[in-house]
C-alpha cells in the first residue's frame, strides 16, 4: 500500500476529517491512532443509512424494518467470525469493547472459577483494562495476581511464566497480543503453547493487534479474545468478544434483562441459546452495522498490506526520531516485533508540553500514562508522549513530526 502513493491518497479522500485544519488553519496530522482511529465516509454512510431507513428493534418483531435491523446486525457477526477465521459464529459475542468484553469473562467466568489461592497472571505491558478487573477479582477471592516482566527492549521475559506455571496454581494468563504503549507484538504461540501444555487458560487482549495486522483464532489457540470497533475504523462503543465454545457453555450470564432470556417466571428464567444469553437489552444496533462497514474496508485493502505499510511507516519514523537531540525512545528495536506505536521522552521535557508544542503544529500525538501505569512505573516515568500510525497516515506527516521535535529541542536547548 505505501508504495502505492495513489491507493493512499485515495484511502485518504475516504477520511473527510483529514481535510480538516486546526489551531490557526494547520492542516491536521493525526498521529493518536493507537487511541482512536478516524473513521471513512463507507462507515459513517452505514450508520446514516441504517438510521435513515432501517431503524428498528431487532430479534422481536416480523415487520420490515425489524427483519432489515436484524439481518444488517447478524451480518456483522458473520463478517467478524469471517475476518477472525472463527468456525461458529455463536462464540462471537457483541460488547461495548475490550473493556467490557474483559470485564464479562473476570465476572461471568472468574467469579465461579477463581478460588482462594489460585493465580492470574498477566503483565506488566497490559492496558488497565486487563488488569484492574483480574485485581477485583482476587481480591474478591483471595487469589494472586502475578506479572510477566518486561525486559530493556520491551519484550516479555517468558522464564517468570515458566515460574509461575510450575506451582500448579495458575488458573489463567492473560496478555496484550500488541503493546498499546511500546507496540511490542507478544509471543503469542510460545505463550499458548505453555499454558496449553499446563492445562491452563489464555485471555489475549487483541485491541492493538486486530487493527494493524492478521489475527487468526483458529491458528493462534487462546480460549478469550477481545478487541473494539473504534481502534479499526468503526464507531465507539462497540466491541468483540470470542470465547472458545466449550468455555462459553460453562459461564454465567453477565447482564440479565430482555433478549438474553427464553422465559421468564416469577421465581426462575431459562436462558437464551449462545451468543444471546450474553447480550441483553437492546444493543448499539447502529454503530454494529458501521463496524460491518468498517470490516469491509479494512478487508478490500488488506490485512497483509496494512501490515506492511505500517512496518515501512514506523521503520520510517524510527530512523527520523534517531536524528532528534534529546529524544529517548522506548521498545524493542527489532521492527519486525513491533507494531505501529513510537513512545518517546525528551529526558527534562514533560510530555504534556511536549504535545501542546506539537499541537500548535496541527499534530495530534497522545501524552500521558496512557492507561498503562505498571509499565511506566517499569520505565520509571511519570508518562511518555506516544505516536501511532494508521493506514491513512504518510512520510510526509511523519516529517511534520519530527520538524515539531526538532522545535521541541530547540525551545528546551536541548
Amino acid at each position: 500500500m505505501q508504495s502505492a502513493q495513489a491507493t493512499l491518497e485515495n484511502i485518504r479522500k475516504d477520511f473527510p476529517i483529514l481535510n480538516r485544519t486546526v489551531r490557526e488553519n494547520k492542516t491536521l496530522v493525526y498521529l493518536d491512532n493507537a487511541s482512536t482511529t478516524q473513521k471513512p465516509n463507507q462507515v459513517i454512510d452505514a450508520i446514516n443509512d441504517y438510521y435513515k431507513n432501517h431503524n428498528a428493534n431487532i430479534h422481536r418483531a416480523v415487520y420490515a424494518l425489524a427483519e432489515e435491523a436484524t439481518e444488517l446486525y447478524e451480518k456483522t457477526r458473520d463478517k467478524v467470525a469471517n475476518f477472525i477465521n472463527v468456525k461458529d459464529r455463536t462464540e462471537i459475542i457483541f460488547v461495548r469493547g475490550t473493556t467490557e468484553a474483559i470485564n464479562l469473562v473476570a465476572y461471568a467466568w472468574g467469579r465461579d472459577k477463581i478460588e482462594k489461592d489460585d493465580i492470574i497472571v498477566t503483565t506488566e505491558y497490559e492496558h488497565h483494562s486487563n488488569i484492574v478487573p483480574w485485581q477485583l477479582l482476587v481480591q474478591e477471592k483471595g487469589a494472586k495476581l502475578e506479572y510477566i516482566r518486561t525486559d530493556d527492549n520491551g519484550e516479555l521475559i517468558l522464564d517468570d511464566l515458566d515460574k509461575y506455571l510450575a506451582t500448579g496454581k495458575v488458573k489463567l494468563v492473560t496478555f496484550s497480543l500488541m503493546s498499546n504503549v511500546l507496540g511490542t507484538i507478544s509471543n503469542s504461540d510460545e505463550i499458548i503453547s505453555k499454558c496449553k501444555a499446563a492445562g491452563v487458560l489464555t485471555l489475549v487482549d487483541g485491541a492493538q493487534a486486530v487493527p494493524h495486522m492478521k489475527v487468526d483464532i483458529e491458528n493462534l489457540g487462546c480460549d478469550f479474545f477481545a478487541f473494539s470497533g473504534h481502534k479499526m475504523l468503526g464507531p465507539t462503543g462497540i466491541g468483540i468478544l470470542w470465547v472458545r465454545k466449550s468455555v462459553l457453555e460453562t459461564m454465567s450470564p453477565f447482564h440479565g434483562g430482555g433478549d438474553m432470556i427464553r422465559e421468564v417466571h416469577k421465581y426462575e428464567t431459562t436462558w437464551n441459546d449462545l451468543p444471546y444469553k450474553f447480550e441483553a437489552g437492546t444493543p448499539n444496533i447502529a454503530d454494529v452495522v458501521g463496524f460491518g462497514a468498517a470490516i469491509d474496508y479494512l478487508s478490500n485493502i488488506g490485512m497483509d498490506s496494512i501490515r506492511q505499510h505500517e512496518i515501512e511507516l514506523t521503520k520510517y519514523a524510527l530512523e527520523k526520531f534517531s536524528q532528534v537531540k534529546g529524544l529517548h525512545v522506548y521498545g524493542t528495536p527489532d521492527i519486525s516485533k513491533r507494531g505501529g506505536v513510537i513512545s518517546f521522552n525528551f529526558a527534562d521535557v514533560h510530555p504534556h508540553d511536549v504535545a501542546q508544542i506539537i499541537d500548535e503544529e496541527g499534530i495530534a500525538i497522545r501524552s500521558g500514562h496512557h492507561c498503562a501505569q505498571v509499565l511506566m512505573e517499569k520505565l520509571n516515568v511519570a508518562a511518555t508522549s506516544r505516536a501511532s500510525f494508521y493506514i491513512y497516515n504518510t512520510k510526509e506527516e511523519v516529517d511534520k513530526l519530527v520538524d515539531s521535535l526538532n522545535k521541541v529541542a530547540r525551545i528546551f536547548k536541548l
